[in-house]
C-alpha cells in the first residue's frame, strides 16, 4: 500500500479526477515533447461527458496551448476497457504523430495505465486490510497513527502539518468569500452566511452549523477552482476538514493530536483506495463522499478518545451508510448535489463517532467487508449514475429561469 502523500495532494480544484489527472498528464506529456508543432488530446468516457463542467479542457489547455495549437476532442460515447477516465494525447509534427500516449486518470489525482503499474510509487504498508492492521494495533499495544508513523517515517508529521495548514486557510478563506459560483448554475456561496446564523445559535446548534459552514467553505472553494486538499478527492475536499475544524475549534485540541488523527483518517483513506476505488466515475460517489466520510469519523472517534475497535467501528458504520451513492453532478459542476453533500457527511461522521463511542466496538461488518461491497455495488451501477451527468440529479433537474 501506497504512502498516504499520495492521498492527500494540495490542488486546485474543482475535480482531482478531472482536473488535477489531466493536468498532470499533460505537463508529463510536454516533458517529453517540447518540440511538437501541435498538440492532440482526445477525452473519452466520463472524463468527456463531464469534462467541461469540471475544466477539464482548460487544464489540459493552461499546459499545452502555450507551447503549441492543441486541440481537444471529446468522444464521451466511447469507455476504454482500463478506467473510465480515458485520455489519448498525441504529439504532432511535421503533420505526423510524434508519440500516442493513452493514459487514465484514476481519482484523487493520480495516472495509471496498462503499463505504468510497474513504475507506482512504492508500496510502503506490508498489511493492506484495517483487519490486518486492527490485530497489529492490539499486539504491539499501539494506535492506527503509529502504525503510519512506523512506516512513514517521522518526517511525515510535516507533511501532514502542511496539509493540516492547508485545509485551515481553505476554510477560513472559504468562510470570507461571497458571490456566485462559475458555470452557470448561479450557485450562490453559503459558508458565510451559515457562519452568521451559527453564532446565534445555542451551543449544540451552534456547533453544528458551523461544522456546516466549515464544510460548505471548503467545497465551495474547490467549485470555484481554489485551493483544497483531497481527502480523499477534491469533490469529497469539504468532509475531513470540516470535522478536524470544528472538533479543534470547540474542544481547544492541540495541533499533534489533530495531526495524529489526520494521519489515521488518511490510513483509512488508503485502504479504500487500495482495495477499491475513490473515483466516481468508477463506483460513484460512495467513493468519494462515502470513504470521505469514513476518514473523518476514524480521526474523530479518535480524538473524543475511542480504541482501535471502536474507531474501526466508526469508519465503517460512516461508508456503510454511503453504499450505492450515485456519482450525479448536474451539468457536470462540482456544484449539485456535490456542494451540500459535503455538509451532509460531515455531520454524518460525528454521528458515526457518537454512535460508535458508546458501544464496546464489537460489530458484525467489518470495514474491509464494507470496502469490498463498495467495488462491487459500483462496478454493477450503471456508467449514468458514475460522473457522466446522463442519470440521477444530473438529468432530472432543470433551471427554472
Amino acid at each position: 500500500m501506497e504512502s498516504i502523500r499520495e492521498l492527500f495532494r494540495i490542488c486546485n480544484g474543482p475535480s482531482s479526477s478531472h482536473t488535477v489527472g489531466p493536468k498532470k498528464a499533460a505537463e508529463q506529456f510536454l516533458a517529453r515533447h517540447r518540440d511538437a508543432e501541435a498538440f492532440r488530446v482526445t477525452l473519452y468516457g466520463s472524463l468527456a461527458a463531464t469534462g467541461k463542467g469540471h475544466l477539464t479542457d482548460a487544464a489540459i489547455l493552461s499546459v499545452l496551448a502555450p507551447v503549441a495549437p492543441t486541440e481537444v476532442i471529446w468522444k464521451p460515447e466511447t469507455v476504454l476497457s482500463f478506467h473510465p477516465n480515458g485520455m489519448l494525447y498525441e504529439a504532432l509534427k511535421g503533420g505526423e504523430v510524434q508519440e500516442a500516449w493513452t493514459i487514465f486518470s484514476v481519482g484523487g489525482g493520480a495516472l495509471a495505465n496498462e503499463h505504468t503499474h510497474q513504475r507506482k510509487p512504492a508500496d510502503i504498508y506490508p498489511l493492506t486490510t484495517i483487519e490486518e492492521i486492527l490485530r497489529w494495533c492490539q499486539a504491539e499495544g499501539k494506535a492506527f497513527w503509529e502504525y503510519v508513523e512506523d512506516y512513514e517515517g517521522h518526517d511525515i508529521w510535516e507533511f501532514l502539518a502542511t496539509i493540516w495548514a492547508t485545509m485551515c486557510e481553505t476554510i477560513e478563506r472559504g468562510l470570507n468569500n461571497e458571490g456566485v459560483l462559475p458555470g452557470g448554475l448561479k450557485v450562490r456561496r453559503k459558508a458565510s452566511t451559515y457562519m452568521v446564523k451559527a453564532k446565534s445559535f445555542n451551543d449544540s446548534l451552534s456547533s453544528r452549523s458551523k461544522l456546516y459552514a466549515y464544510a460548505l467553505a471548503t467545497s465551495e472553494e474547490n467549485a470555484a477552482g481554489g485551493i483544497v486538499v483531497t481527502a480523499p478527492t477534491c469533490g469529497s475536499s469539504g468532509v475531513v476538514p470540516a470535522v478536524l475544524y470544528n472538533i479543534a475549534k470547540s474542544r481547544d485540541i492541540p495541533t499533534v493530536r489533530i495531526l495524529r488523527a489526520l494521519a489515521t483518517a488518511g490510513l483509512f483513506g488508503n485502504i479504500a483506495k487500495t482495495n477499491a476505488s475513490i473515483s466516481g466515475a468508477e463506483v460513484g460517489c460512495q467513493g468519494e463522499v462515502g470513504v470521505a466520510c469514513a476518514m473523518a469519523a476514524a480521526a474523530a472517534c479518535q480524538l473524543f478518545g475511542g480504541t482501535p475497535s471502536q474507531i474501526e467501528y466508526a469508519a465503517e458504520m460512516a461508508l456503510e451508510h454511503f453504499l450505492g451513492l450515485t456519482c450525479d453532478p448536474v451539468c457536470g459542476l462540482v456544484q449539485i448535489p456535490c456542494i451540500e453533500r459535503n455538509a451532509v457527511a460531515a455531520a454524518r461522521a460525528l454521528d458515526a463517532n457518537l454512535y460508535a463511542t458508546l458501544s464496546d466496538g464489537n460489530h458484525m461488518v467489518n470495514y474491509d467487508k464494507v470496502v469490498k461491497v463498495m467495488n462491487e455495488t459500483g462496478l454493477d451501477m450503471p456508467s449514468l449514475y458514475r460522473e457522466t451527468a446522463e442519470g440521477g440529479l444530473a438529468k432530472n433537474y432543470t433551471r427554472h429561469r
